[in-house]
């Protein structure tokens, strides 16, 4: 039975923002915040922005905002961890009622969040912006979209939103179950669609990228969707199972097909036969292999526990987020160990 809503009134809203490389996307998304943050109300709110070990001036422009404004809070990684990584250390450091996941490219326009704070307060947890065109795109690029979530909802998850992807709005008790999820390997638009809760689609057209370049090329995309495929889903190893199943009923066939021709006193001529199924068997035993070896890799990942980032600085921030490390350069524990033992212990 569907969860009754309960209506309610945001008064505290977060936005977690990953960047990477976007020294050109910046000024102008600082000046759309600077346009829309009015028009939000009377509310509380604050922008996160996690640097993801950018190579240009990323940083610098973070950190300006953040001296500038002191509901920027900014958190910068010691290199490059990646996208989803970036987005779960948004959501650690992130204390609003409601937090809104958005790329600093506003290619998901600031203008669905209204729909989507309505939403809520309509007592939804989950409102998630779901593209109805995509502007500026390949064909190429809009025909393998439309392809892998359809692939993903029907084979792997089938609580999955079509054409949707990280941007949404989530309310504080989602975004605490999320964080207490231990995955290594994040695929973070399925995992919220697994917890269940009121959700909710928010229409609207995604708008053709202004400045800098997409961080996501074909290479990228593809080796994205392999890792959700992998972390989120067994498929793969069923189907090899299946093709193991037929590949062995197609063994026996020809099999019988031997013993009939001997007892005919027929001699089955030919070596291709022979090396075709060598060849058959042999690569679907390899490709068997290497998918269980993707699994293997990905459960090797996630036994060493190592943390999902390393925060190397922060602006405008007290405290860590929950699930990371970060690395002070002024002090550290041996530090304090060495003037503990100096002023603290006594000589014998």
């Amino acid at each position: 039975m569907p969860e009754e809503l309960v209506p309610r009134t945001l008064s505290f809203l977060s936005f977690v923002i990953p960047v990477y490389n976007e020294q050109a996307t910046l000024p102008y998304l600082r000046s759309q915040f600077e346009e829309w943050l009015p028009k939000f109300g009377e509310r509380q709110y604050e922008i996160v922005l996690v640097d993801d070990g950018s190579r240009d001036a990323s940083l610098v422009f973070c950190a300006d905002w953040a001296r500038d404004c002191p509901y920027v809070k900014v958190i910068s990684f010691s290199r490059n961890f990646g996208h989803q990584p970036a987005l779960s250390c948004g959501l650690s450091y992130a204390s609003g009622e409601a937090v809104v996941i958005l790329d600093a490219d506003l290619q998901d326009p600031l203008s669905a969040v209204p729909a989507m704070i309505q939403r809520f307060e309509e007592g939804y947890d989950v409102a998630y912006g779901q593209r109805i065109a995509r502007q500026g795109e390949t064909v190429f690029k809009k025909v393998t979209a439309w392809a892998f979530y359809r692939i993903m909802q029907r084979c792997v998850y089938r609580g999955l939103p079509k054409d949707t992807g990280d941007f949404r709005l989530v309310s504080r008790r989602v975004v605490d179950i999320v964080k207490a999820m231990p995955e290594e390997h994040l695929f973070l638009r399925g995992m919220f669609a697994w917890v269940g809760f009121p959700q909710i689609a928010v229409p609207y057209v995604r708008d053709e990228r202004r400045f800098g370049e997409t961080k996501y090329p074909f290479s990228r995309m593809a080796k994205f969707a392999w890792s959700a495929i992998t972390s989120f889903s067994a498929l793969p190893i069923r189907l090899v199972s299946l093709w193991g199943a037929c590949v062995g009923f197609l063994g026996f066939l020809i099999c019988l097909y031997a013993f009939c021709s001997w007892l005919a006193g027929n001699v089955v001529q030919g070596w291709t036969s022979l090396i075709g199924v060598t060849a058959l068997l042999g690569g679907s035993s390899i490709m068997a292999i290497g998918i269980v070896g993707e699994y293997v890799g990905n459960i090797f990942e996630e036994v060493k526990k190592r943390p999902k980032y390393i925060v190397s600085r922060v602006f405008n921030i007290g405290s860590p987020g929950k699930g990371s490390k970060t690395v002070n350069l002024r002090w550290n524990t041996a530090w304090i160990i060495s003037l503990w033992r100096v002023f603290c212990v006594s000589p014998v």
